[in-house]
């Protein structure tokens, strides 16, 4: 006869998502110590190396600022390339925060309790550093309110019907829903770390940002109503984001963008490329932080199922983009896509194909699903392949145009390079502050999956929102 314990790990499946000697006292010390001791060497090697790559942000933008686009590689044919290249890939990485925390959250995956809160926050940081390129890529950037609704001198308006100023709304949109919905859910795990605090500042510091929260019955009401509201109002963005994005190229009449595959096929790219980062910093952070009891091999494996869906979806994008090319007899359109994989920039595409397509095929095995160096190395193949698919869809189609006379070849300059390079330590950077000074897994929301969240197994110093209820029940 099985007891009242058993029945939320039974009601996940076969597998138990978290060990049986996990409950809410190990969570909260496993998730707060990082946060109230000194950080491992680990931390300050990668810090360390975060902020060089900010550095080379700032001396690549800095002389970017001074001299104008012209250091970059960007020539007649091709006026986008690495700067709008970027832009695609970290809206893309952005994606699976808000994929795993809303969907995955109405459906009540209990295995992503572990994940969210990696992915919320990469989503934050994924999108700054994605809104950095279109910025600087104005040429002047102090006229980019141009690009906003805002009454001005020369009483010049947006042009409204472009997809470039959809893309501001879009993105603009999806950044404060998503900032609202990772510090909504960092609220009750705040307040735990308040109560926590040894120190007076630290007292202090994390009780301003957890206003007020007490875990009172009306306050975890409130809590999962707001959290459902911003739930709802996230999951639709995970499909008009990318789509808008893409519609930048699909509205053009330019051969190999001129296509309606692209809102579909940037939707499926972007939860790929974005589940492949959380994907590598979870693997880190279990790591350096002894973090295998919360993070386990359940949570990896699940996300390289997802991974293994996403990247076959890809792969059929890709072929349905040469039957599209081939099938509608247009020459042009035809030439584009076989200039991709036999032209100059051979090498992206196959390097692209290779990373996306073939790499994450292993994932049929479960070997391969539950050895954590080949889900590393693959993880960051597949971010490497998503960069050049960007690459390839941006330069390919316009490095060689209609007239023969107007061909160019794009080669990056080393400024090019710096700023990408730099994008990456603004990133790393931000995410090694978050993982340092906040709770990187969300405490409040593993403590509800463990046996110990029944009512009839609950202490008198058990926390969370089935203790709380039980506590103002009992009140």
């Amino acid at each position: 006869m099985s007891s009242a314990a058993d029945a939320p790990i039974a009601a996940i499946g076969e597998t138990p998502v978290l060990p049986e000697h996990v409950d809410s006292s190990v969570i909260s010390e496993q998730v707060s110590v990082v946060t109230e001791t000194e950080a491992p060497l680990g931390w300050w090697i990668y810090f360390g190396i975060s902020l060089i790559g900010l550095g080379i942000l700032g001396i690549s933008v800095g002389w970017l600022f001074w001299e104008g686009i012209g250091v970059w590689g960007n020539n007649s044919p091709a006026g986008w390339a690495w700067d709008i290249t970027n832009f695609v890939w970290w809206i893309g990485i952005g994606h699976a925060g808000t994929l795993i925390s809303a969907i995955l959250f109405l459906f009540r995956q209990k295995w992503r309790t572990s994940v969210n809160r990696f992915a919320e926050a990469m989503t934050i940081f994924a999108v700054i550093c994605a809104l950095l390129f279109p910025s600087i890529h104005v040429g002047r950037p102090w006229h980019i309110y141009y690009t906003l609704p805002l009454p001005n001198q020369m009483a010049m308006w947006p042009n409204f019907k472009s997809p470039l100023l959809w893309d501001v709304f879009a993105v603009s949109t999806y950044f404060t829903v998503s900032l609202l919905f990772w510090y909504v859910g960092l609220i009750p795990d705040l307040a735990t770390l308040r109560d926590r605090a040894k120190s007076l500042t630290r007292k202090r510091a994390y009780g301003a940002f957890a206003l007020g929260w007490r875990g009172s019955n009306r306050h975890w009401r409130n809590y999962e109503r707001a959290y459902l509201i911003l739930a709802a109002l996230s999951t639709p963005l995970v499909l008009s984001v990318h789509s808008v994005v893409s519609f930048d190229f699909a509205t053009s009449v330019m051969p190999g963008w001129h296509t309606t595959i692209f809102p579909p096929y940037f939707v499926a790219g972007a939860v790929f490329s974005g589940f492949a980062m959380v994907m590598t910093l979870m693997i880190i952070a279990r790591q350096v932080y002894d973090l295998k009891d919360l993070m386990t091999m359940k949570h990896l494996e699940n996300m390289n199922k997802i991974m293994l869906v996403t990247g076959s979806l890809v792969g059929y994008a890709y072929a349905m983009e040469f039957f599209i090319a081939w099938y509608s007899g247009n020459e042009y359109e035809r030439y584009v896509f076989i200039n991709r994989a036999t032209g100059p920039y051979w090498w992206a595409y196959w390097w692209m194909v290779s990373c996306n397509v073939l790499s994450p095929q292993l994932f049929w095995f479960k070997r391969c699903r539950t050895s954590i160096p080949i889900m590393f190395v693959i993880s960051i193949l597949i971010n490497i392949g998503m960069w050049f698919e960007r690459f390839v869809i941006i330069v390919t189609s316009l490095h060689r145009d209609y007239l023969p006379s107007s061909w160019g070849y794009f080669s990056p300059t080393i400024v090019d390079i710096g700023c990408f390079v730099g994008s990456l330590g603004l990133f790393f950077t931000a995410f090694g502050l978050f993982i340092r000074w906040l709770p990187q897994i969300a405490m409040f929301e593993v403590k509800a999956i463990v046996p110990g969240a029944q009512p009839s197994h609950h202490g008198p110093h058990d926390d969370g929102p089935a203790a709380a209820t039980l506590q103002a029940k009992e009140a």
